[in-house]
């Protein structure tokens, strides 16, 4: 196989279109533009007029330019996958996004793989066989992400599979993940595949995965929980002595309750440990030095003025 490769194909909406893939993919990029295509946002090529004698002129000159350098130049018995892709998702129930990818260089579709979410012959062909493009068809409400390729040896049949729902990580050798599945050309007929036996299963496979899930955080819940309790006790700190600590005082009985003055609210017989008429209130906003001026200078972090 050659290091640089063009397929073209047709579209309905922009009509002959190419898609330039292989180690030297580069170098096929640089043919299409010497012939007069235009990449798009995607990284499809296309043509910017539709005139047909001027795209077969278009169509001859990129294949003496694509000789000279040693790319190989095929045209797709298929139509464009863009295409396939927006049909079905008509066809399919609610809103579905489309979009096509190119994985120009072979290492691209490695990407695939750590959240390609299939059991199935899908995710065998993401690692045997060269897949240059594919389309996805996105559900914005629930957040499904469908993955159609071209089925590698079969003239017009694909592919669907799908993306790992995101709060799942990675999907890579998950046992819980869904078969692909093989559909038909035909856009009413791949959509009812899809809903009546992939959806179903992709729904099955979401709800197993997060039984799993919470059996998991259960189970290391209940691990952590019991590590925990074999855990020996910590042995009780002994108290300080009531006697010993001058802060502490015991409760005062009801006997030594006291009215004065023949009042019958009660006041402690206990004297108090400093009077309040001691403390000499400064007058409202003075700050008030709380170090003498013999000890270090204001700046002294020892040295602290309070806002009274």
């Amino acid at each position: 196989m050659a290091d640089a490769q063009i397929t073209l194909t047709y579209s309905r909406n922009v009509g002959v279109v190419a898609i330039a893939t292989g180690e030297q993919y580069k170098s096929a990029e640089s043919a299409l533009n010497d012939a007069g295509f235009r990449r798009g946002e995607t990284g499809v090529y296309q043509l910017t007029y539709t005139d047909e004698a001027a795209v077969r002129a278009t169509l001859a000159h990129l294949a003496e330019r694509a000789e000279v350098r040693g790319i190989q130049v095929a045209a797709s018995s298929r139509r464009f996958i863009g295409d396939t892709a927006q049909d079905i998702a008509r066809c399919l129930p609610g809103q579905w996004d489309t979009q096509v990818e190119i994985y120009s260089h072979p290492v691209w579709k490695e990407d695939l793989v750590p959240y390609l979410w299939d059991c199935g012959e899908l995710a065998r062909v993401v690692h045997t066989d060269r897949i240059p493009y594919a389309a996805t068809l996105t559900d914005p409400i629930s957040g499904t992400t469908l993955l159609l390729v071209e089925h590698p040896g079969h003239q017009l049949s694909y592919l669907v599979g799908a993306f790992v729902p995101e709060p799942f990580g990675e999907g890579f050798d998950d046992p819980h993940a869904p078969r692909s599945i093989t559909v038909p050309p035909f856009p009413g007929r791949a959509a009812q595949v899809i809903i009546q036996r992939y959806l179903p299963a992709y729904d099955r496979a979401v709800h197993e995965r997060r039984i799993t899930h919470v059996a998991e955080a259960l189970d290391l819940i209940q691990s952590e929980w019991g590590s925990w309790n074999e855990l020996p006790a910590a042995p009780p700190s002994p108290a300080a002595p009531c006697a010993s600590n001058p802060r502490c005082s015991p409760r005062p009985s009801a006997s030594s309750w006291k009215a004065r003055g023949g009042s019958s609210s009660p006041s402690w017989t206990t004297p108090r440990r400093y009077s309040t008429s001691a403390v000499q209130r400064p007058a409202r906003g003075r700050r008030t030095p709380r170090c003498s001026t013999s000890s270090p200078s204001r700046s002294s972090p020892r040295c602290r003025f309070a806002r009274t």
